[in-house]
């Protein structure tokens, strides 16, 4: 009997407002319809997946440590935490859990403090200005990801 890999999708900072806060940059759904079609998505490539949104870096940085042991790829919206939070990147970098980054809108396009990534580096990929769509993206390349790796 073979096992799922198991994905996790983190959302950080003010991700719980989407489909109201700024749909010009971030779009109209909500994360839980994003999360709903991503789980549909997950059934269908033959993957587990679990979602975690929260405004708290330490509520991230908690569930990267736990995920240490369950978790097979990790996909990430870091939000604001992008630009400022080398506590996460240390959380993600000691797990040594493959990892996208995800962003909605194309921050290469917006202000300048947006251009800088503290993951970007460590990241198997980086997926910016794609709106919702780059989770799915995010979500498929992840199951390539460990499909070569089982390889």
């Amino acid at each position: 009997m073979s096992t799922r890999n198991q994905v996790l999708v983190l959302n950080g900072p003010n991700l719980n407002l989407l489909g109201k806060r700024e749909p010009e940059h971030y779009g109209a759904q909500t994360l839980s319809q994003i999360m709903a079609g991503l789980e549909a998505q997950a059934a269908t490539l033959g993957l587990s997946l679990e979602h975690f949104q929260s405004n708290s870096e330490a509520s991230l940085i908690d569930k990267i440590h736990q995920a240490m042991e369950t978790v097979d790829f990790i996909i990430i919206n870091p939000a604001a935490l992008t630009h400022t939070s080398v506590a996460l990147r240390d959380a993600l970098l000691g797990v040594n859990i493959p990892f996208i980054e995800v962003h909605l809108s194309n921050v290469y396009a917006r202000e300048p403090f947006r251009h800088h990534s503290y993951f970007s580096d460590k990241a198997v990929g980086v997926l910016s200005g794609f709106g919702a769509d780059g989770y799915e993206f995010a979500l498929t390349a992840a199951a390539r990801h460990l499909a070569f790796a089982a390889e």
